[in-house]
């Protein structure tokens, strides 16, 4: 690599191309020359964004999912009350075995090769499932189930300790959690506002939910410490019914999309503080599957709460930025 001059003989670097995007980058602010554009460019603060992902082989709403962007996720159940279990490879969705028992409006915690499905409504829509699925991988077997059937509730955490809370039982707003360890469901601590709809993240002993209703749309959130919630900043955006990333500190969390209503494609990021607004996605997505870990994010099917077969993926990369020194 040769050293260009720019004006006032500041070096600068001097490629045949512009350095990759690819996040985190070593050179993030660094000023270089790209000669196949003839220009001075430099990258930009890291960002997060969406982009499209894998197609579904069934369309699908209000489903469950676990797992990570890059390795695998799953998809489970969904309108109308499937049993479909689908595996995401980071590029294409597979088809896999069943679910023992259809569900709607369920939800799921793990990894790609153990997980927990939980609650839902049941196949037919006329009642609440307290039925508990694991997954090993390859298959579904029914195990303990819940104390109090519900649908539409938040659940998370990892196959040997996982949370259930809020949801719909039919009559009234669930405020009731229920801890799984591995085994069995147990009682313990109520959230502080009861209510529907809402979204979850973490593990068993730091978890965090947020949005719902209760009976109206709501964007209160609470974290919980494996003894008890905490009420902290709203949602800079009420909703109900989006999508949630895992992050086991509650910090780095994403929240996409939802009812407002109507659809929406507003995403939210949580620091462990506050809710911030960040970039949004390509299609209103209500109802549809949130997983992923970390920095990276999976949202699938249901587009502006019908069903639908697409997803996009969110990540980390550095926008390639061009100044003018003349």
């Amino acid at each position: 690599m040769a050293t260009f001059k720019v004006t006032k003989g500041t070096p600068v670097a001097f490629r045949d191309s512009a350095y990759p995007a690819t996040y985190p980058s070593p050179h993030e602010g660094e000023l270089f020359y790209n000669s196949s554009s003839g220009a001075f460019q430099f990258l930009g603060l890291g960002a997060g964004v969406w982009s499209s992902g894998g197609t579904l082989n069934t369309a699908a709403t209000a489903t469950a999912g676990f797992g990570a962007t890059i390795a695998t996720s799953q998809v489970n159940g969904g309108a109308p009350n499937l049993t479909k279990t689908e595996t995401y490879n980071g590029t294409a969705w597979t088809e896999v075995n069943n679910l023992s028992s259809g569900r709607y409006a369920h939800a799921a915690f793990g990894i790609a090769t153990a997980g927990i499905v939980t609650g839902g409504q049941t196949d037919g829509g006329t009642g609440y499932h307290v039925n508990t699925e694991s997954w090993n991988g390859t298959s579904w077997t029914e195990v303990n189930n819940l104390n109090e059937g519900r649908f539409k509730l938040a659940a998370m955490g990892l196959q040997a300790a996982g949370l259930a809370t809020g949801g719909y039982d039919g009559t009234a707003y669930v405020a009731s959690n229920e801890s799984w360890n591995g085994t069995s469901w147990t009682e313990v601590g109520d959230l502080n506002d009861g209510r529907t709809a809402l979204m979850g993240s973490g593990i068993a002993t730091a978890a965090l939910v947020a949005g719902g209703e209760s009976p109206g749309i709501v964007g209160k959130t609470e974290t919980w410490n494996g003894s008890a919630w905490t009420e902290v900043n709203d949602l800079n955006q009420a909703r109900y019914t989006a999508g949630m990333s895992t992050n086991a500190l509650n910090s780095d969390t994403l929240l996409f999309g939802g009812f407002v209503p109507p659809g929406t494609v507003n995403t939210e990021g949580f620091d462990g503080t506050s809710w911030t607004e960040l970039n949004n996605m390509s299609i209103a997505r209500a109802e549809a599957t949130g997983s992923g870990v970390g920095d990276g994010a999976l949202a699938s099917g249901s587009a502006g709460g019908s069903a639908s077969t697409s997803s996009e993926e969110w990540s980390f990369a550095h926008p390639l930025k061009t100044i003018d020194v003349s």
